[in-house]
């Protein structure tokens, strides 16, 4: 099981991390705003980070090439380490530059927002952005250890708290129904940064995620359930990027539940009052997302490039019931543009 680490001392748990790991240089990469909120915390064990942009606007190929580049001329070797302070588009891309530079170097993620703490930074998945898709190119490398420290997520605003909250309702939704409603009710505190309860949730979250990586580390089958609403949601956090009006990733997800729900109620049997219930906490907490139904040609061309695909047919993970995994599911055009129309109109 990949190493992770639940800190509440962030200088001391980096330190150690740090130490376990035998290398001959350290580098560490943020984005800009995090080598503002975040790097501070740690500057006296990190050199000076290599900075990027922040957004998923530059999780590109020129990024990665930049990133190359810095640790070319800082003299990085194949025995080098780089640590990878920030959110989940810095720890996608960190670990995608450190497993391909000198065909790989040691890494640590310490994921800075709630999305990267019980998603992205856990589990090995690395990439970029590419011709326009979500995480077109990467690899499969685990990180030597990822460091959790909730201490972070005070830097944060709501509406990015509420990003990776998604994910956490995704955990709830493939685990159990007691997991699943106390998601839905913890949010509505006013401050789920503060709340004693997240630290339990979250650590629940990653230990979801976890086992399954555990069991199918490069997503042969049992993986696949941690893509539940992400066969929409890529398709419209793709759509959105060509848009005037980009939407986080937690919320593109958010909506792809919306869609995957009723897919799994018409398809699978999935019950139509935890569905609503879930759609309902969607409306009041994500709003809505703005398409037409003459958008819908290319958000169907956009499912078509989604990497669980086989062929031509666009595959879903959905569900029977909380916790009742149905992978490899198929659905008709006419029946994903009615997923759609219910998302449009039923929020």
């Amino acid at each position: 099981m990949q190493n992770v680490i639940f800190s509440t001392d962030i200088q001391q748990t980096l330190s150690q991390a740090i130490s376990q790991v035998k290398h001959d240089r350290l580098f560490v990469l943020c984005d800009d705003v995090t080598a503002k909120m975040c790097w501070p915390v740690v500057s006296e064990l990190l050199p000076k980070p290599i900075i990027i942009g922040s957004t998923d606007t530059h999780k590109t190929l020129d990024t990665l090439a930049s990133v190359w580049t810095a640790l070319q001329e800082g003299g990085a070797t194949r025995h080098s380490l780089m640590v990878n302070l920030g959110g989940g588009m810095v720890t996608d891309l960190g670990g995608f530059a450190a497993s391909t530079f000198k065909r790989g170097i040691h890494y640590i993620n310490v994921p800075t927002t709630l999305l990267a703490q019980v998603d992205a930074s856990v589990g090995g998945k690395t990439g970029i952005n590419f011709g326009g898709l979500k995480n077109e190119v990467g690899v499969f490398s685990e990180a030597d250890a990822v460091i959790i420290d909730t201490c972070f997520l005070r830097t944060l605003d709501h509406k990015n708290l509420l990003s990776g909250y998604a994910e956490m309702l995704k955990h709830g939704l493939i685990s159990n129904r007691e997991h699943l409603s106390e998601l839905l009710s913890l949010v509505r505190c006013d401050d789920i940064a503060t709340n004693e309860t997240l630290d339990r949730l979250l650590a629940s979250s990653v230990g979801v995620k976890q086992r399954i990586v555990e069991q199918d580390p490069h997503e042969q089958n049992l993986r696949k359930a941690l893509n539940l609403g992400h066969t929409f949601g890529h398709a419209f956090e793709s759509f959105a990027m060509t848009s005037e009006h980009p939407i986080l990733h937690g919320y593109a997800v958010a909506f792809g539940l919306v869609c995957e729900l009723y897919l799994s109620c018409v398809k699978c049997g999935f019950p139509t009052g935890v569905m609503r219930q879930v759609v309902q906490f969607i409306k009041e907490h994500y709003g809505t997302f703005s398409y037409t139904c003459d958008d819908y040609p290319t958000l169907f061309s956009l499912m078509k490039h989604d990497k669980k695909n086989v062929g031509d047919t666009i595959n879903f993970t959905l569900l029977a019931n909380v916790g009742e995994l149905r992978l490899n599911q198929t659905a008709s055009r006419k029946e994903i543009e009615e997923a759609l129309d219910f998302l449009r109109d039923g929020l």
